[in-house]
């Protein structure tokens, strides 16, 4: 897994996976992942858009196998913008379609308004409301700072199910227990209150880029109603309602999810 250590105090590690004809050259799609997880969340859309498309999926700094963050590291949405665009400098890419899923989704929609010259398209997959609170923000750092680590699999256990909902099989939910359980507690303390809740409400109108919006009938993170209030502010939006009730549909339905991606994508070729 390559390396990009060009940022003071980051090593971020990424994934390129391009299966396309090599006498192409295709057009970029940078993935961003969600909380407690890694570039290795996209693994059941690869198969779907790497044989059109260059896929880089790093892994956020502070997850997966970069570098971890202090407790008072100080986290911005800006910052994290920074990275990406950093990275994809680095690999001489000016202009790429931008997914991201749960709090990825969050970041992409604020990587879209702010950095408009750089996104061409914007798929945003299972993601939370522009302004999200969350009541249970203090007790989750409160037990985060108190027990570190051991803190994290049993909240991911007791959240998995309206996660990845009720039809994901049981031993799946075990490895995503596991798989999330291996983030840093530190890095998590200093990322939750600044990036989680981060409001992104003025970023919305600012996104000039086609976008489209992919959630479930029944995602614990808002109804279909709550989501397409936020969507319908972004001019050139749509909005698709999958069955079921999963919030990370990314990951519960990867294949529908990347096909349909695929397709919008296909609609928006880059000049």
């Amino acid at each position: 897994m390559p390396l990009f250590d060009k940022i003071p105090g980051l090593g971020m590690h990424y994934r390129v996976d391009d299966f396309s004809d090599p006498w192409r050259a295709p057009e970029t799609v940078l993935m961003l992942h969600g909380n407690f997880e890694s570039g290795r969340a996209w693994y059941g859309w690869v198969p779907e858009l790497a044989r059109q498309y260059r896929v880089v999926r790093p892994d956020m700094r502070g997850f997966g196998d970069s570098t971890p963050m202090a407790r008072d590291f100080p986290w911005s949405l800006d910052l994290v913008v920074d990275d990406f665009t950093s990275l994809m400098d680095a690999l001489g890419v000016p202009r790429f379609h931008l997914v991201g899923a749960k709090i990825g989704g969050t970041v992409a929609r604020a990587f879209a308004a702010r950095r408009p010259e750089r996104v061409h398209t914007l798929t945003v997959v299972g993601s939370p409301p522009p302004v999200r609170t969350d009541s249970d923000l203090d007790s989750r750092l409160r037990d985060l700072k108190e027990r570190g680590d051991a803190a994290i699999p049993g909240w991911a256990a007791r959240t998995m199910g309206s996660r990845l909902g009720s039809t994901f099989p049981t031993e799946a939910k075990a490895w995503w227990v596991d798989y999330m359980s291996h983030t840093s507690a530190d890095s998590e303390i200093g990322f939750f209150p600044a990036i989680n809740t981060a409001d992104i409400t003025d970023d919305l109108p600012r996104i000039a880029c086609p976008t489209l919006v992919i959630t479930t009938e029944g995602s614990g993170l808002a109804s279909v109603e709550e989501t397409r209030a936020w969507q319908e502010r972004i001019p050139t939006s749509r909005l698709v309602v999958l069955p079921g009730d999963s919030f990370h549909v990314a990951v519960t339905d990867p294949e529908r999810c990347a096909t349909i991606t695929r397709d919008f994508l296909a609609e928006h070729p880059l000049d």
